[in-house]
């Protein structure tokens, strides 16, 4: 991947299955879309208009393009540490899943071989590539809350307090797998330390001293490694819902989602929804039934 970069405009060549990554990336945050002239597609976002050419070249115009540059390596040395992310909290359909991994010294020249990074900056094609390596690698835990589970538990917790709940769960399966935690313990922060332990306080048992960090997941390899577990267990539940209902589901919580869910409940009936759907989302109040 090469870019070049005048004012505000950056142009980077990409291959074909990059460009079409990007897009899905985007998906959500696009607020209009062209087809110019050779060019695959011309997408405007509240970032900044894209336009991919057939060519392979891609250019980026917006007044702030900072975003767009390469991402740093993970640059966090203390070993070893434990850390976890979550994946689904913005998406109408599908799972809510929290994985936490442990990373120790001896295996982080082999991660950073692999170029492990957050989830968000890989395609899903990637993430099926890496997922299997970090299991051998690194000791996990996978907590996958399906749709159905997640409306019942939502009845009394929202969607914070979950959060809450499964990244202490995921920490303490790690213990009672048979590993020691590590001093060191990452949350990719999306809430404050104090509101953390305050929405555990009633938990029979909960793991103290974890670090929070805003953008964790780019800093340190096990939060890193934990985004990427989640997503792929995200990915295979997606797979397994649309084969189940022989159904594509629309991913985010935007326009394209409303008509997907739409014509979900067409065909399936409100009462299937919650099998596949977060319901108290705003886009169930946009349905007709």
């Amino acid at each position: 991947m090469c870019y070049t970069r005048a004012m505000t405009t950056l142009t980077k060549t990409l291959s074909k299955e990059e460009i079409q990554a990007l897009k899905t990336r985007c998906k959500g945050q696009i607020l209009s879309e062209k087809k110019p002239e050779y060019a695959y597609y011309q997408i405007k976002t509240r970032e900044c208009t894209i336009t991919a050419y057939t060519s392979g070249k891609v250019v980026f115009q917006g007044k702030d393009l900072s975003w767009l540059e390469p991402e740093k390596p993970i640059v966090k040395s203390t070993y070893p540490q434990a850390g976890s992310d979550e994946v689904g909290t913005g998406d109408y359909f599908g799972p809510v899943v929290v994985s936490a991994t442990i990373v120790t010294e001896d295996v982080v020249p082999t991660l950073q071989k692999l170029g492990i990074q957050d989830s968000k900056q890989i395609n899903d094609e990637k993430i099926q590539e890496l997922a299997p390596k970090i299991k051998e690698l690194c000791p996990h835990t996978i907590l996958i809350v399906t749709p159905f589970k997640y409306n019942q538990i939502h009845l009394n917790h929202n969607m914070v307090d979950i959060k809450c709940l499964l990244h202490n769960q995921a920490y303490i399966n790690l213990v009672h797998k048979g590993y020691t935690l590590p001093e060191f313990k990452i949350i990719d922060q999306f809430v404050q330390k104090k509101s953390y332990y305050h929405y555990l306080q009633t938990s029979p048992e909960v793991i103290q001293d974890i670090h929070f960090e805003t953008k964790a997941e780019n800093k340190y390899l096990s939060v890193a490694c934990g985004s990427i577990l989640a997503r792929n267990a995200f990915l295979e539940t997606w797979d397994a819902m649309e084969s189940k209902y022989q159904f594509h589901f629309e991913k985010g919580a935007g326009k394209k989602v409303d008509v997907c869910a739409q014509s979900f409940i067409d065909q399936f009936g409100f009462s299937a929804l919650e099998k596949v759907a977060k319901i108290h989302f705003a886009n169930t109040k946009k349905l007709s039934y």
